[in-house]
């Protein structure tokens, strides 16, 4: 009997222990926007040549080829070549390309980034600074005209969780030279756009809402059509937004840069990156769908996390869609985006890339390029 209930009691703390983890799980992926975390050093600064060459630890990350950016933590933002130098076992070396920002230091640390472009000017892009008027406030957001005249088609750019708007600004760059207007928004507690409740992520189910409302602005500055951009939990709500009986006969495609396809596999996925085993993902599901403990996560509403599954809602996909993923993606599952081509042949053309998250553009940005110019040419959307 003593042994039973000594059985019992190690479940019961097993099962507490379980429930914790998830909750855990649950508040970081939802948790507010933070600052980035600078976990580079910079080992060495060589002068000797033309331009400087940073000197990083090698890793995957550091040593891949491709355009890349280094953001130092007391404000350098650092373009870098797409080629790679061996400086040793240990060591690579990156030669600074553009404008050289002349605090780099050894010492100093910094974050590895594939945000190539700072501002819209750093990209060649001139903008305008708009107001989407949400129901939770307005929200800043770029508007880009081509420069011949303003489209009837327009981009609408949406970043991902974690990210900033920054980052579509590779994508903005393709639709600027297509044509089309682009709008580059913000959403509800991503750290630019207006800030609710306890500031969590909620994942595309409440951000959706915000982006609707960009859709509107569009549509009541000249736009007929509209085309998504989403990259990460931006393609996710870009697919929501496609989907709902709101926009049909406006959203007429959709570009999707390492798409969030399916949450549970996604969050699976990262709790794997983090190094945790990747069916610990699923003990945080409770705390994202069920209303109760929602609200102990710091949410408002639950997430309702079966409607982003693609794969289960592959009949809901209506428009045409080009997917752009890396085949290394170890944040949203690439293996999702092949079953979606796949299932929906008439309506997904996927690209695969030797790439990580959100890298595609950055391992190989000529190809990127040209895959999009070719897909947004006149006959192909619409």
């Amino acid at each position: 009997m003593k042994a039973a209930w000594a059985l019992a009691g190690a479940l019961a703390g097993a099962s507490v222990a379980l429930g914790g983890l998830g909750f855990l799980i649950a508040r970081r992926l939802t948790a507010p926007a933070s600052g980035r975390k600078y976990d580079l050093t910079i080992r060495d600064v060589d002068h000797t040549g033309e331009r400087p060459i940073v000197v990083l630890d090698r890793s995957p990350r550091t040593a891949a080829p491709g355009d890349y950016c280094l953001i130092v933590e007391n404000g350098g933002w650092v373009q870098l070549s797409p080629e790679v130098e061996d400086r040793g076992p240990h060591l690579v070396g990156r030669e600074v390309v553009g404008e050289a920002w002349h605090g780099l230091a050894s010492g100093q640390r910094a974050s590895w980034s594939g945000i190539y472009f700072q501002t819209p000017a750093d990209a060649g892009l001139q903008t305008t600074d708009v107001e989407i008027q949400t129901d939770v406030g307005p929200a800043p957001a770029w508007l880009i005209t081509p420069r011949d005249a303003p489209s009837t088609t327009w981009a609408i750019h949406i970043h991902g969780l974690g990210s900033a708007r920054a980052g579509t600004l590779r994508g903005v760059q393709v639709a600027s030279e297509a044509g089309l207007t682009s709008l580059v928004v913000t959403y509800r507690n991503d750290g630019e756009g207006p800030r609710v409740g306890t500031g969590r992520s909620e994942l595309g189910a409440a951000e959706v809402d915000d982006v609707r409302a960009a859709v509107r602005f569009a549509c009541e500055n000249g736009a007929r059509s509209v085309v998504l951009f989403g990259w990460s939990m931006g393609a996710a709500i870009a697919l929501q937004l496609a989907a709902g009986p709101g926009l049909r006969g406006i959203v007429a495609g959709l570009v999707l840069e390492s798409p969030v396809l399916d949450w549970v596999s996604t969050i699976k996925a990262n709790c794997a990156r983090s190094g945790l085993p990747g069916w610990t993902g699923a003990l945080a599901l409770p705390w994202l769908n069920v209303r109760p403990l929602a609200r102990m996560t710091g949410l408002a509403n639950p997430i309702g996390l079966r409607g982003f599954d693609w794969i289960a809602r592959a009949d809901d996909l209506t428009v045409p869609s080009l997917i752009l993923h890396g085949t290394l993606d170890t944040s949203s599952p690439f293996e999702l985006s092949t079953r979606l081509s796949a299932l929906r042949p008439d309506m997904v053309d996927l690209e695969a890339f030797d790439a990580d998250h959100t890298m595609s553009w950055n391992s190989a940005r000529q190809r990127w390029r040209a895959v999009l110019t070719s897909w947004l040419a006149p006959g192909t959307v619409g």
